[in-house]
């Protein structure tokens, strides 16, 4: 016990030091939205890279978890974990939202973590994980959609074309893609595109509803909003039983740990921080990466991987990246 309780001290270090390192240079205020002609940070290269490897590996530590764990039970351990990490971040800064923002970080915990982290594992219970990573990159088409109607965001043609071609990539790899295998496990990627839906909003209600909050601060409260749920859930299931009964279970949670601080709090951070320090569309580009790590995870793990995937694979980035570079 001993041993093991050394290793948490040690991840609780860890998260303190990056934690305060983002908190020095974050700015309190949303900038405005960077004009063409206004370079991008190198800093924001860097975490844009290092989100897309981060999240990338969350889709494998997920299969992982569900070698033991039910998708439930891992979905609530994942919440639960990442609220605690960053927990010591939230009571700190209970003071800092204005009372009208609470609103949306309740909203933005409920469609921007808790719902989707239920989604992605009940998901990855018959779809491969590098395909759910690849559905992931769609969260690029919905936070465009999802600005235009709800927050005036501008939408060109070509940006609707690029949707367009989003939208059929993603019925390419689940249709098409779920003839080549024995059964319909493809179909599983609906709850991969409703998910992506869901962080479409969140992250619109990140970058225009709670501007003035520290994203280190935005990140933690969020999850201390729909934490609570997540461990109230957890107490209804089987997950403590397994612990105490099934040796295998304590190396699964050791990759849900994994999962819920960095893929889910690190990451988070990271995340509000690049959004604020770019725009929502330049953040959600690390969704061009992240499918390259999550099938190179995948095929390592010996996941099978057919023909009309890669081209709906290809189809859905093609789209995202036409959104992307569309004026």
């Amino acid at each position: 016990m001993l041993k093991t309780g050394s290793k948490l001290l040690d991840i609780r270090y860890l998260c303190s030091f990056i934690f305060s390192a983002i908190s020095v240079s974050t700015p309190t205020t949303s900038p405005a939205l960077p004009n063409s002609t206004t370079s991008t940070p190198a800093l924001a290269w860097v975490i844009l890279m290092g989100l897309a490897l981060i999240w990338g590996t969350s889709f494998i530590l997920i299969k992982k978890g569900l070698a033991v764990f039910s998708s439930d039970e891992l979905g609530a351990i994942r919440i639960t974990i990442a609220t605690l990490a960053l927990l010591p971040f939230a009571l700190k800064g209970l003071k800092a939202p204005k009372p009208g923002q609470w609103k949306f970080l309740l909203l933005s915990g409920l469609i921007g973590n808790l719902i989707p982290a239920f989604l992605f594992a009940f998901a990855e219970t018959q779809l491969a994980s590098g395909l759910a990573g690849v559905l992931n990159s769609l969260t690029a088409l919905f936070t465009l959609i999802i600005g235009a109607i709800f927050f005036q965001q501008k939408i060109t043609l070509l940006r609707v074309v690029g949707i367009l071609i989003g939208i059929i990539g993603t019925a390419v790899l689940i249709f098409l893609g779920s003839a080549q295998e024995a059964s319909s496990n493809s179909f599983y990627g609906l709850y991969v595109v409703l998910a992506t839906v869901l962080y479409g909003g969140s992250l619109n209600i990140i970058k225009h509803c709670l501007a003035g909050i520290k994203p280190l601060t935005m990140a933690s409260l969020a999850l201390l909003t729909v934490g609570p749920i997540a461990f109230l859930y957890l107490c209804t299931t089987s997950a403590l039983e397994k612990l105490a009964t099934q040796p295998a279970a304590w190396e699964a949670l050791g990759y849900i740990t994994l999962l819920a601080v960095f893929s889910t709090a690190i990451g988070l951070v990271f995340y509000n921080k690049l959004i604020h320090m770019t725009n929502t569309l330049f953040a959600s580009t690390s969704t061009y990466l992240m499918p390259i790590v999550a099938l190179i995870w995948g095929v390592a793990d010996g996941e099978s991987i057919h023909l009309m995937h890669y081209l709906g694979m290809g189809i859905i980035l093609g789209g995202v990246l036409l959104v992307n570079r569309a004026k």
